[in-house]
């Protein structure tokens, strides 16, 4: 069964951005790199702050943001040609999430950030963030949000690449086409694991 999506605006009101950020939240409380990431009281909430706001700023970069019709799921999608971000565009994220990170997670995020040197040189469409509600789990939301974006792909002769931060969704990426290209041992494996995924244009 297709699942109805929709295309978010890019100036969020804040009762969507508040949406956004409870999707998120409950979609990576168990994600093992957001477990490590955020930890401590309140971490789902504090969580899904540092993703909407991760999100966001996908959205700046001139990516999509969508949605279920019902705010099932979101994901952001970063098309080919976006310049890769840059040192100072994290320095310009550091006040932003300082707050929902503390200390401790902001020293963890510095590693995590070195998996923007594996991207592919290449063109390709980015899967930056893929989260689902744990209410709507397993209902073809995911999969909506991927397949139009892979059809552009293919449409364009480009490929698309993710980072999975959950070896269980390393399965459900593949029945779109992806393939582990690599595995990152985040912060020279004191962190977890980082799958990364490639899929070529067909």
């Amino acid at each position: 069964m297709t699942r109805a999506i929709r295309r978010l605006p890019n100036a969020l009101g804040s009762e969507e951005t508040g949406r956004v950020r409870g999707v998120l939240g409950r979609a990576f409380a168990d994600d093992p790199v957001w477990t490590w990431l955020v930890r401590g009281r309140r971490s789902e909430e504090r969580a899904g702050a540092v993703l909407a706001h991760l999100v966001r700023s996908q959205v700046d970069r001139g990516g999509e943001l969508w949605a279920g019709a019902d705010m099932e799921a979101v994901a952001a999608w970063v098309p080919p040609h976006t310049p890769p971000v840059r040192e100072v565009d994290y320095l310009r994220q550091l006040p932003r999430v300082l707050v929902p990170l503390g200390v401790g997670g902001l020293r963890r995020l510095v590693p995590l950030a070195e998996t923007d040197r594996h991207h592919p040189k290449e063109p390709h469409w980015y899967l930056s963030v893929l989260g689902t509600d744990p209410a709507h789990q397993g209902c073809g939301f995911g999969g909506a949000l991927i397949e139009p974006f892979v059809e552009r792909a293919d449409d364009a002769g480009v490929g698309c690449y993710l980072e999975s931060s959950k070896e269980s969704n390393v399965a459900f990426y593949r029945r779109f086409g992806f393939e582990v290209t690599d595995v990152l041992h985040i912060d020279r494996g004191r962190g977890p694991d980082l799958f990364l995924m490639w899929r070529e244009p067909r």
